[in-house]
């Protein structure tokens, strides 16, 4: 089983940039996909981004030009860069890893298995 620890969360205000990490305890093989989701309160969990073994990249429509989604296999860490935030986005964001479906890329947080705890970003205006 694959534990996933996400740090880097915090309150901003409206303009600035936060960056996330997401630490692996372990070496990850296979066609797998690991991805950043957020949920807000009284809102469904949703996707933000998401990136395959091979380094490409998926984002949802209201992050993309803002959020950079990247990762570094040799430090087991995924990371999301995010600038100009603004209030709406924020949330509590998860990473997550998932196989199988790993070259779609998908932003469906159904899809994948194993979950961090979550850090916490506001975005104050």
């Amino acid at each position: 089983q694959v534990h996933l620890v996400e740090s880097g969360g915090g309150s901003v205000q409206a303009g600035g940039s936060l960056r996330l990490s997401c630490a692996a305890s372990e070496a990850i093989y296979g066609d797998y996909c690991m991805g950043w989701f957020r949920m807000a309160p009284g809102q469904e969990r949703e996707g933000v981004a998401t990136i395959d073994r091979d380094g490409s990249t998926n984002y949802a429509d209201p992050v993309k030009g803002r959020f950079i989604i990247s990762k570094d296999n040799a430090k087991r860490t995924l990371y999301l860069q995010m600038n100009s935030l603004k209030p709406e986005d924020t949330a509590m964001y998860y990473c997550a890893i998932g196989w199988g479906f790993g070259r779609s890329r998908s932003l469906t947080w159904r899809e994948y298995s194993y979950w961090g705890q979550g850090t916490q970003v506001t975005v104050s205006s």
